[in-house]
């Protein structure tokens, strides 16, 4: 494919890594979008497993050792829901008065 990379490696101390990404039209611009995952043990033994996504958004990496956020509890989502179909109009402001610094005669 044209205007399209991609790179594989694996080490000796176990890290591998895969990634493919092509060029791509960001606003006026051109960027590299890419997808791709790599892999290592942590030294505590742990599998470490990342893939993502890097693109006009960011760097989006998922894994088994990211945290994640909590659920949004249940009475936070109706609040949102309701602030979301009830939007409070824009408030007015009366000009505020100007004040003129004294004057020397």
């Amino acid at each position: 494919m044209k205007n399209s990379k991609k790179l594989t490696y694996d080490t000796e101390n176990g890290i591998s890594a895969q990634e493919s990404g092509q060029q791509k039209a960001i606003g006026p611009d051109a960027g590299t979008a890419a997808q791709g995952s790599y892999q290592y043990t942590s030294p505590e033994g742990v599998p470490v497993q990342i893939q993502y996504i890097a693109d006009e958004n960011g760097f989006q990496p998922v894994g088994n050792v990211l945290p994640t956020p909590p659920p949004i509890p249940e009475a936070i989502l109706k609040s949102l829901q309701y602030n979301a179909a009830h939007p409070e109009p824009e408030p007015s402001y009366a000009a505020q008065p100007t004040y003129s610094p004294y004057r020397r005669f």
